[in-house]
């Protein structure tokens, strides 16, 4: 390797003796350069240790190769773990992922779609904050630029919509806790941030109906992204109240029922199935730290790798189509029922 710095593809090209506009070719598609040419570009690659500038080189392209990724939250494990798999997809499609947290809150989420606006990206994968989303923004967004949302849906925003099927998910979870035990109630965040919630809350109580029973919410304070303490503090206030009117609680996402959880130890309450238990706890989504909290958490899971693959897809096809494909129904996955040992 060469002790020489090369600073960007001009001196590149000087120094490797292959003229910008062949570089410029491999750089847009290796393929398109004949196999002895783009040999000589990769060994000089390795000789000048140079990697060029892929931002830079996308900004000249009418359609660039640059994918905006925006969660909600990267601190979120279910987030980190959902766009790990969409950056990998993204990479072997051959385009270049670019992440943004939005950290919560909605000035966030709208600073990363401005900044994606001027990083020029073929299209745009978003997963909107719901409740505290500026849907003007956003709709800004999917006027400028082919997106697609996944996770929670904004109604009648976007060129496509990817997420669970919350109603056949909210349905199993009710079968199986009713058929095993005590009907549940469902615990939930009274101002719930995320569009979800709201749709778990309506599919709980048509389940509970269609089974011959009275649904039943507890809805506690809260208005963050702090599932875990909202779960706490609102369990550890019913438990010290005596208010749970049965054993099984029916958490309306994991992260609610991992504070549960330890609600649950700290005031010295069993939670599991079968004798000596005193208490039943699920959740919903299979959290990464489901399978890891004691007891583990019984849960229903969304098929991340589905849901990843169908909104890579779908916003491709957008892209491929200048924009020509209509907006197709929403596409929806259903979950899986996951025993664990809290209920």
């Amino acid at each position: 390797m060469t002790t020489k710095t090369i600073k960007n593809m001009e001196e590149f090209a000087s120094a490797s003796g292959i003229s910008r506009p062949t570089l410029s070719k491999y750089f847009n598609d290796p393929l398109s350069v004949r196999e002895s040419t783009r040999a000589k570009i990769e060994v000089a690659l390795e000789q000048y240790d140079y990697r060029p500038n892929i931002y830079a080189i996308n900004q000249n392209r009418v359609k660039t190769k640059n994918i905006g990724l925006i969660v909600p939250n990267l601190t979120d494990p279910f987030f980190a773990g959902i766009a790990r798999i969409i950056e990998s997809i993204i990479l072997q499609k051959g385009y270049n992922p670019l992440l943004m947290s939005s950290h919560g809150g909605p000035n966030s989420e709208i600073e990363n779609i401005v900044n994606l606006k001027l990083l020029k990206p073929a299209g745009v994968l978003l997963a909107p904050l719901g409740r505290a989303s500026n849907n003007e923004s956003i709709a800004e967004l999917c006027e400028d630029l082919p997106t697609v949302l996944f996770d929670a849906n904004l109604e009648g925003i976007g060129h496509a919509f990817i997420g669970s099927d919350n109603n056949t998910s909210v349905a199993l979870m009710v079968e199986y806790l009713c058929r095993s035990g005590e009907p549940p109630i469902f615990f939930e965040m009274k101002n719930p941030i995320n569009p979800n919630a709201y749709k778990r809350r309506n599919a709980y109580e048509e389940a509970m109906e269609s089974l011959g029973h009275n649904p039943h919410f507890i809805q506690v304070e809260g208005d963050s992204w702090d599932f875990e303490k909202i779960g706490f503090d609102g369990a550890n206030q019913l438990i010290l109240n005596d208010d749970l009117p049965t054993n099984t609680i029916f958490c309306s996402n994991d992260r609610l029922g991992i504070g549960f959880l330890a609600a649950a130890f700290q005031n010295h309450l069993k939670v599991g199935h079968g004798a000596g238990c005193h208490l039943r706890v699920a959740g919903h989504d299979d959290h990464p730290f489901a399978k890891y909290t004691c007891p583990s958490l019984t849960t229903v899971s969304q098929d991340y790798e589905e849901i990843a693959e169908a909104s890579v897809n779908s916003l491709l096809e957008i892209i491929d189509s200048n924009y020509e494909v209509e907006r197709a129904a929403d596409k929806l996955f259903s979950g899986r029922l996951v025993l664990r040992d809290s209920a």
